[in-house]
């Protein structure tokens, strides 16, 4: 044969397909009347001719055919119950070339006429038909469409399927079975594309496709999908003798990439190993159990009887019960069988080679066994056998695919696998029909119209009641308002007649009063009568009266002098007032500018205001007096008066002298007024006077207390300044900066010297921690926050530091930033320009990000972005230190990953690499480790899915660059990311061309911690991509 590449692929041109044998697509179709038992039974099986091919069946069988085919598929209508097997020839690889380069092909394929010879020797050779042949150009999608397609069509009508792989170890089983295809689409094999076809062809309303991955490793089942759950036992059902795995881990299937990803989580469980044979030789049997529950939509009126007719058709309206299809398909990956002489597996790999060995021994007894119609079938000796109980001699369509190798050192096992599959070939399987009425479905159905029902007469219920009630409630209205119209009107009738009899007493007054007006009217003309008798007396004595009309007008006279001298006392009393007024206007004047001149001021004019009060009161005393006398004369006017009263002019003046009294009178009052105002303004004086003492008194207190807080808060910036540690450091990230530093002490002057000056700066921090803490207890938390905006740049220092040391203690966390404290930090590292507190302001940021909660809070608030203004401003190592610290601790919330980059985050931290200080360098280098740990977890996950987002901004570069820096620390941080990178398989394209293959290798050699060695040659290991770069090397 022609010489092949060292390493050829199954996936081929749909010509060379064409060439080496026509590709079959036929599909089954079930077409039987469904029944109560919904059940089709094959018949036994049938005798074997000499030849040992089983003879033809009957035609009662369910046949599987796909009208106008192009080309026939090998699950042909003469055998559909008998077991399908195909063989499938390796391509030459690397290997095969070198070994056999003096010898032939010991295997030659005849795929036109299905026959394989295998050749012992030059001259001998024995010839072998299989249901179909597949060369080493055959595409998986023609091993797919005419192996497994036909499997999978009857398990979705409703019969169990299975599909194996069989073969020497490195044969290809697991490429034509679980081979993902994710970089070529062409190459994905049968598990992915039958899974394809049953999503494709069921409804998500109606259907359901459930999965369970195992695998079979050292006779103990495990869960592929949860590895956690391990030795699940086997459960067979008495009566049917299916075969259950109650502990399995169930998923439901929701599409196409939902299934890839739990097959990728599968794939990366299972167990795997690199021997002589094969650089990744499974190590266990895998078993992918696809679970497809189907609704038929289909009447069964056509098989029952009349009278059940009759009944169902009462029952549900002429529907048919709904039926249901419940099948199986198992896609079997079997480890391969290898020679230890062969494979040189040692130690665990000996131990698993012997439980595969042993599991594929009881499996070719079990089919010996069927294939000579033996009346024991050993299918208890091997947890395999009874898992795949079903699938030989069982109700299941099974087909086989056998993969063999090309090479003639390997004739052996060649042979045995070829006998492998000639014997399976014999066994005949009774393929059942699982339908069943699907009553939960029904009962489901019947339960959802009586609720509905239900609901329905409890609305109409609800309805009448409510009419009822509402029907009530106006009846009740209506009583109620009557019985109100009727107590209004007996009140008002009640009123009514109250008014009538108010009316009737009120006529009867005025009637009364009529009567009294006329008496008085009377009266009035009696005196009228008797004042004209008088004016006619007064008449005849006028000139008797003329002698005292002088001595009435002297005494006018002077009364009218004294009246005079009256009013012009009281408008000297008046004038007096005004003054008065005035000095005090200007008193109170004095009083606000000065207060002892003010008191003096009060007291002066408070003894002349009462010398004059006694003046004025002496003065109303003589004028009491000096009225006393005209009264005596008015007296006596008077009484001269009523012995002259029937004189006319007489009694004019009199009338006068009166008003001029009544006016004397009047001042009188006035000018007490007066006095009792100056009085009343005095008393206010007086009360003015107690007010601003009282006042004056407060004001001092005030002072005195205000005086005693500043001293105080003296104190307290006195003692915080003593107690602040003056080194920034000892306020940095407390679990990562202080291990690096005892790391650092220890490595440079041995464990002893490390653990002598490790003890003394741990006692020195906790007993400075202390002092801070009573200091805030004492001072009060809220106050220190206060002093990070005071105008003093040293008191905002030394608050900060304070606040630094705080954040360092996880309890205090929770009430800086309650208090205020992270926006007073953010708002410090917007506006300050002073280094130190930059610098100790993002000692306190980074301090806070250890906290999950925090980190979203710093984020929500823009403090990715002032870090970032922070690094790019500053050259000082302390603070690029501190802010990449910060950053770094913010790399590790997978959450925020996104969010970080777009604000700048990454580029700040590769940015402060130009410092040159191998702090910096090694903070920079945990932010990136965190980064791309965060974002490994989430790719393992499924939920995160492209290329890292740390090669946008040219990190990759730079760990590269790095990874064999001097710094331990450093270069442990660096290692550590390049692995997590690798891990996900779309960073391998850039990892490849910057050199990082290179790098991956040597951490997988060099590096000083064997976890990280681990890690890398298990990415070595699990990366395709990163597999082939390395045999390209």
């Amino acid at each position: 044969m022609a010489s092949r590449s060292s390493r050829q692929s199954y996936s081929h041109n749909n010509n060379n397909n064409n060439n080496n044998g026509s590709s079959s697509s036929s599909s089954s179709s079930s077409s039987s009347s469904a029944v109560s038992s919904r059940t089709t039974v094959g018949h036994a099986q049938p005798a074997h001719n000499s030849s040992g091919r089983p003879k033809p069946l009957s035609a009662t069988s369910r046949r599987s055919v796909t009208p106008n085919s192009r080309t026939q598929s090998f699950h042909s209508d003469q055998e559909p119950r008998r077991v399908r097997v195909a063989i499938r020839l390796r391509p030459r690889n690397a290997e095969d070339l070198l070994s056999d380069a003096d010898f032939s092909d010991c295997v030659e394929l005849q795929p036109e006429l299905k026959r394989l010879k295998l050749s012992k020797n030059n001259w001998s050779s024995e010839s072998y038909r299989f249901d179909e042949v597949f060369t080493e150009t055959a595409s998986q999608k023609r091993v797919y469409e005419v192996v497994a397609k036909p499997v999978v069509e009857s398990v979705l009508n409703g019969y169990n399927g299975t599909v194996m792989a069989y073969g020497q170890t490195g044969t290809g089983k697991t490429y034509t079975v679980g081979r993902l295809g994710k970089e070529d689409a062409s190459e994905r094999g049968i598990m992915v594309r039958a899974l394809e076809d049953i999503i494709a062809s069921t409804s998500p309303a109606s259907d359901s496709v459930e999965v369970s991955y195992l695998q079979l490793y050292m006779e103990s089942i495990q869960d592929l999908l949860a590895p956690e759950k391990t030795n699940i036992p086997i459960n067979e059902d008495p009566k049917t003798g299916e075969v259950s795995l109650p502990g399995a881990t169930v998923a439901r299937v929701q599409d196409l990439d939902h299934f890839l990803q739990l097959l990728q989580v599968g794939e990366a469980n299972r167990h795997a190993a690199n021997t002589k044979m094969n650089t990744e030789s499974s190590r266990s049997h895998a078993i992918l159990m696809v679970h497809i529950r189907r609704s038929v939509h289909e009447k069964v009126n056509d098989e029952i009887n009349s009278q059940e007719k009759g009944t169902k058709s009462d029952l549900f309206d002429g529907n048919g019960i709904p039926i249901i299809r419940k099948s199986k398909l198992l896609i079997v990956d079997l480890a391969g069988s290898e020679r230890i002489d062969k494979s040189g597996s040692e130690g665990l790999l000996l131990e698993e080679a012997k439980f595969i060995n042993l599991s594929l021994s009881s499996l070719g007894k079990c089919i010996n066994a069927l294939a000579e119609n033996s009346s024991h079938i050993p299918t208890r000796d091997s947890k395999l056998t009874r898992l795949l109980r079903d699938s030989f001699g069982g109700s299941a369509r099974t087909s086989l695919i056998v993969t063999i190798g090309p090479s003639a050192r390997h004739h052996a096992e060649t042979a045995s696998t070829i006998m492998f599959g000639q014997r399976a070939m014999k066994i005949v399987n009774m393929v059942k029909l699982k339908e069943e009425f699907d009553y939960e479905s029904l009962s489901r159905k019947l339960e959802g119209q009586v609720d509905h029902l239900t609901a329905e007469i409890e609305r109409q219920q609800k309805l009448r009641d409510d009419d009822k009630y509402n029907l009530e409630k106006q009846l009740r209205e209506c009583h109620d308002s009557f019985a109100e119209a009727r107590k209004v009107l007996v009140t008002r009738s009640e009123i009514l007649e109250k008014e009538n009899i108010h009316l009737e007493s009120e006529m009867k007054g005025i009637l009364n009063e009529l009567n009294h007006q006329k008496d008085l009217n009377n009266l009035m003309q009696d005196k009228v009568a008797k004042l004209e008798m008088s004016l006619k007396h007064s008449e005849q004595h006028q000139l008797e009266n003329s002698t005292y009309q002088k001595v009435l007008a002297d005494t006018t006279e002077m009364y009218e002098k004294k009246m005079a001298e009256l009013i012009k006392q009281i408008e000297d009393e008046r004038a007096h007032s005004e003054s008065a007024e005035e000095q005090l206007a200007l008193m109170k004047k004095l009083l606000s500018e000065h207060q002892k001149s003010i008191q003096k001021v009060l007291a002066d004019t408070t003894q002349m205001y009462e010398n004059k009060i006694a003046e004025l009161v002496k003065q109303l005393q003589d004028e009491q007096a000096c009225f006393e006398c005209p009264e005596e004369q008015l007296y006596s006017a008077k009484k001269l008066l009523s012995d002259h009263q029937n004189s006319k002019q007489g009694q004019k003046q009199i009338d006068e002298l009166a008003l001029k009294l009544q006016e004397m009178y009047q001042l009188h009052e006035n000018t007490l007024s007066e006095l009792q105002s100056l009085k009343s303004e005095n008393k206010d004086l007086l009360l003015q006077k107690a007010k601003l003492n009282e006042e004056l008194h407060s004001v001092r207190q005030r002072l005195l207390e205000q005086e005693k807080q500043r001293k105080g808060i003296e104190n307290e910036l006195i003692k915080l300044k003593r107690a602040v540690p003056e080194n920034e450091n000892e306020f940095e990230d407390k679990k990562s900066y202080m291990k690096e530093e005892l790391s650092k002490g220890s490595s440079e002057f041995g464990n002893r010297m490390g653990s002598y000056r490790s003890n003394p700066l741990r006692e020195n921090i906790s007993g400075q921690r202390a002092t801070i803490a009573k200091i805030c207890e004492e001072v009060g938390l809220q106050k220190i926050l206060q002093l990070l905006t005071s105008e003093d740049s040293d008191v905002q220092v030394h608050a900060v530091k304070v606040v630094a040391n705080l954040a360092a203690e996880d309890i205090n966390q929770k009430r800086i930033v309650e208090e205020g404290g992270l926006d007073a930090l953010l708002m410090l590292l917007r506006s300050s320009e002073n280094t130190t507190i930059l610098r100790v302001a993002s000692g306190a940021i980074a301090n806070l990000a250890m906290n999950e909660m925090n980190q979203a809070l710093i984020m929500d608030k823009g403090g990715a972005l002032l870090l970032a203004k922070t690094a790019s401003k500053t050259e000082d190592p302390q603070t690029l230190r501190m802010v990449a610290g910060a950053l770094a601790n913010l790399c590790g919330n997978e959450k925020l990953l996104t969010v970080l980059k777009e604000d700048g985050g990454i580029k700040a931290l590769l940015g402060m690499v130009r410092s040159g200080s191998s702090d910096v360098i090694a903070q920079v280098a945990r932010g990136l480790a965190n980064f791309a740990k965060c974002e490994s977890r989430g790719v393992i996950q499924g939920h995160r899915i492209g290329r890292s987002l740390l090669i946008d901004d040219g990190a990759l570069t730079w760990l590269i660059a790095n990874s064999s820096t001097n710094s331990a620390s450093t270069r442990r941080h660096v290692e550590l990311a390049l692995c997590h990178l690798a891990q996900n398989e779309d960073n391998a394209k850039d990892i490849i061309s910057g050199g990082g293959v290179k790098v991956l290798i040597r951490i997988s050699v060099e590096s000083s911690r064997e976890d990280i060695r681990n890690l890398a040659k298990k990415m070595l290991r699990l990366n395709p991509s990163l597999q082939a770069d390395m045999h390209a090397r």
